[in-house]
């Protein structure tokens, strides 16, 4: 049986596009309170970027973490991730040779690209959760990303158009 692992992923861009960063929490089976051996936290800011690249990497950075098969429960508030998984979009502009249903190509395909052989990996169910609702997770996250993109060491996206 694959381990169970619940993620929460948030991105964050000041000014879109600008600086941005994205958050991602793991917690392995049950929560055990931040600083357990089963909680882990990433975050990264980077100089210029855009709030929808942050949310897909913050999915990219915690489920490559992963480092064998896991059941994830993903949560994200950003519906652009959670649809274009669970309504079959990126299928889809797979199919359809990286373009839109309106002929245009799709926006962050070098992001898209690197997540899809990880959801492959493992058994993902993404989940939506409303940003700023007071969810503990969700409210993590978006510290996480926040920070990342007002820190230091903000690092060049290079996927950036």
């Amino acid at each position: 049986m694959n381990e169970r692992v619940t993620m929460y992923t948030d991105g964050s861009c000041l000014g879109n596009p600008g600086p941005g960063g994205y958050g991602a929490v793991m917690i392995y089976g049950e929560y055990k309170g931040e600083g357990a051996d089963n909680y882990k936290e990433f975050a990264q800011g980077y100089k210029r970027t855009t709030n929808n690249r942050m949310e897909l990497l913050a999915v990219i950075i915690g489920l490559g973490a992963l480092s064998r098969p896991c059941s994830v429960e993903l949560w994200t508030d950003s519906k652009y991730v959670q649809q274009a998984i669970t309504k079959g979009w990126l299928k889809n502009w797979q199919r359809n040779g990286w373009k839109t249903a309106a002929k245009k190509p799709v926006k962050n395909q070098d992001l898209w690209r690197r997540l899809m052989p990880l959801i492959e990996k493992q058994d993902v169910n993404f989940n939506w959760v409303k940003g700023h609702s007071g969810h503990m997770f969700n409210e993590r996250v978006d510290d996480l990303a926040r920070n990342a993109a007002s820190g230091r060491d903000l690092l060049e996206d290079e996927g950036m158009e």
